[in-house]
């Protein structure tokens, strides 16, 4: 292994606890419609998830290229500089984890070093033509061009199934979207843990520890690939729960030709050395497979709050990116300072998510009010009062028996309430 300095090892350390927050932060994007439509049990689609994440993370490095090699000029860029990127690419993943929004980790991280090495050594530090061309250009095409694919697609297995009885079509797509999610998972290892590769390979660069221009090491590749895997096998509960609930309901055609629309998508951009954003690419493809069945609605407040997100990934991790980066030019003391602050907003908003736990028990629930077999519930517990009593007798018999609301209306039950 090279020779790895102190700080530069804790760089590479919080790279790989960024590829963590990054598998569990998109794991909605693979599995959130096989588990919404009950293709899969959530904690089997994950670990099938975290298995193929792994192994797309050996597919590929071109994404990783554009990383370390693209995005900003090699010369001039220090461990501390990458060192800031990551802290606002990490609390960027956990604020949107928190508030179950779909965003982008690509761009958070991507921000994060824009930000950072314009505070360090200026504007020329960032190879414009190439935020353009494999950044800004993809965030917006990922998600028309998916959205188109998905809503065809599902209208294409509609026509397809019209001739066969509703559940045996479902039973077929159920099988189909395992065999495509399982092919998002794989495209997310390979699109995904690469960004995590390219970053680490530009670190030891920067320390000292490779010559400049050189690819990822095989110890970067296994690294990277086994943190995303593990943060995907985690399962970001809040935001599946949000993409297979939120944005639409899906039913099995849908769920396939949604997952099927962004595999391809996502692998093709792989290939083309592209840094896609996952996430725009799987939303844009839930969305169009939601408008693509008769009667089928996209939730539209909810989309426009993740769109809103979107727009403030790049500007928000870049502001925090910049804000580590001159604090850490005071030295150990500066680092020291930006250390504490990352692990203390880190357990604040672990904290705070305890209020409401989000986890694979209640994932597919859309809200207690909402929720099936609340009324039916409510009613099984109403007896019928003795036959010849009076209306006032009667009327304090069915107060006494129907049970109080365990809840006021838009609070969660406190039996379902989250632990995440």
């Amino acid at each position: 292994m090279e020779h790895i300095t102190l700080l530069l090892g804790i760089v590479i350390v919080t790279a790989l606890v960024f590829d963590f927050t990054n598998g569990f932060h998109d794991t909605a994007n693979a599995m959130a419609t096989t588990i919404s439509t009950g293709a899969l049990k959530p904690k089997t689609a994950v670990a099938m998830s975290a298995v193929l994440n792994l192994v797309g993370a050996f597919m590929s490095v071109e994404v990783a290229k554009t990383i370390s090699k693209g995005l900003v000029n090699e010369e001039g860029i220090q461990p501390e500089v990458i060192y800031a990127a990551l802290v606002g690419a990490i609390l960027w993943n956990l604020l949107t984890w928190l508030v179950g929004l779909p965003s982008s980790s690509s761009h958070a991280l991507m921000g994060g070093l824009v930000g950072a090495a314009v505070a360090s050594a200026g504007i020329g530090a960032v190879n414009g033509s190439v935020v353009v061309t494999k950044v800004l250009i993809p965030a917006v095409a990922a998600p028309i061009v998916a959205g188109v694919a998905s809503m065809l697609a599902a209208r294409v297995t509609y026509k397809l199934g019209a001739r066969v009885d509703d559940k045996t079509s479902a039973k077929g797509y159920k099988a189909g979207q395992i065999a495509s999610a399982g092919l998002v998972s794989l495209a997310h290892g390979t699109n995904d843990a690469q960004k995590t590769m390219g970053i680490i390979t530009l670190a030891l660069v920067a320390g000292g520890a490779l010559a400049p221009g050189s690819n990822p090491p095989v110890w970067v590749i296994v690294s990277a690939g086994l943190a995303i895997a593990l943060g995907t096998y985690l399962g970001g509960w809040r935001i599946i729960r949000t993409m297979g609930k939120g944005l639409t309901d899906l039913q099995p055609q849908q769920g396939f030709a949604a997952q099927t629309s962004a595999a391809s998508v996502i692998l093709a951009s792989s290939t083309l050395g592209f840094s896609l954003s996952t996430t725009h690419a799987c939303s844009g493809a839930v969305m169009g497979a939601g408008l693509g069945r008769k009667g089928g609605v996209v939730r539209w407040s909810t989309a426009t709050r993740m769109f809103v997100a979107w727009g403030l990934t790049l500007p928000a991790a870049a502001l925090v990116g910049a804000g580590a980066e001159y604090v850490m030019r005071t030295g150990t003391v500066g680092i020291a300072a930006v250390t504490v602050f990352l692990v203390g907003s880190c357990l604040a908003i672990w904290l705070i998510s305890r209020r409401q736990v989000v986890d694979h028990h209640n994932v597919n629930e859309t809200g207690a009010d909402e929720a099936p077999g609340v009324v039916t519930t409510a009613m099984a517990a109403v007896t019928v009062p003795p036959a010849g009593t009076t209306a006032a007798v009667a009327d304090e018999h069915l107060k006494a028996t129907i049970p109080a609301p365990a809840h006021t209306p838009g609070e969660t039950p406190a039996a379902a309430a989250p632990a995440v």
